[in-house]
Formats: structure tokens, sequence, C-alpha cells
């Protein structure tokens, strides 16, 4: 009875170790410095108004892309946090690098007129000043820039 009593209190040590390890390892882990998430355009644009397009929650951030409809046209911008991006005049070139990791050609094409796509994706650049969002339409081979922001 005692040694049945001393091998599981062995076995389970390491585990309580292990869980009490955990939330500190979760607490320290810092966003990515370069994330990308796609997206797909709404599948039915026949009724007028603002829809989901796309949800993405993680422990960092959420993001939600929405869709705007009128007169059967979709139209995208993006919100984080449930809030809209301030936008940017510009995005910084040394976002360039995270853009290429993510097969976004530089610098990026602003999309000149309706954010709309065969897909989207958002860019997150976690390692300029502030973090920098970024949603971009494919229009054929390129992905052209809707708009870029920051939150807070």
């Amino acid at each position: 009875m005692l040694k049945t009593l001393a091998v599981a209190l062995s076995l389970a040590a390491p585990l309580v170790a292990l869980s009490a390890a955990s939330p500190s390892l979760a607490a320290d882990k810092k966003p990515p410095a370069c994330a990308a998430v796609s997206f797909r355009p709404l599948a039915n644009t026949a009724n007028d108004g603002e829809m989901t397009a796309g949800h993405y929650k993680s422990r960092f951030a959420t993001i939600d892309v929405i869709g705007k409809v009128e007169g059967g046209r979709d139209s995208y911008h993006l919100r984080v946090n449930n809030q809209p991006v301030k936008p940017v005049s510009e995005v910084p070139k040394s976002s360039y690098g995270c853009l290429n990791s993510k097969h976004v050609k530089t610098p990026p094409q602003a999309i000149g007129g309706t954010c709309t796509g065969s897909r989207l994706r958002v860019v997150v650049d976690s390692a300029t000043k502030q973090k920098l969002f970024m949603l971009f339409a494919l229009q054929g081979d390129d992905w052209k820039l809707c708009e870029s922001g920051t939150i807070g």
C-alpha cells in the first residue's frame, strides 16, 4: 500500500510542477513580431447591410473584418478589439520585411477605391513602435492595401 502511494506521488509531482509553471509561461509569452490571418469575402451579398466576414480572437487581440453591402456590392473594413483602427498615412518601411514574409509585395499598393477582392488578409506587425494592423484584398495575383492603422 505504501509502495503504491509512493509511486503515485512520484508520478504526480512532475504534473503538479508543470501545471504550476504553465500560467507563468503563458503570461510571459509575447505576440509574434509578424502575423497574418486570411479571410474569405462574404458568400451572399444579396442583402444590404453590415455583416462580419471574418472573426479571429487570440489573447493579444480580436480582429474582425466587416463587410458592408450596398446594392449587391461589398466593401470591407477592419475592426480590432471592436474598434476601428486609427489610420496611418503610409506603411512604414520597417514593416516591409513583415509584409514580404506574408507574400505581400512592397511597397504595398493602395487599392484605390472599394476594398473588395477574392480573399482578404490582415497582417499584424508588432515590431513597429505601435502595433500596426493592415487589411489587404487579393485582386488578381496582388494583395492591395485597403487600410492600415493602430489601436489605442
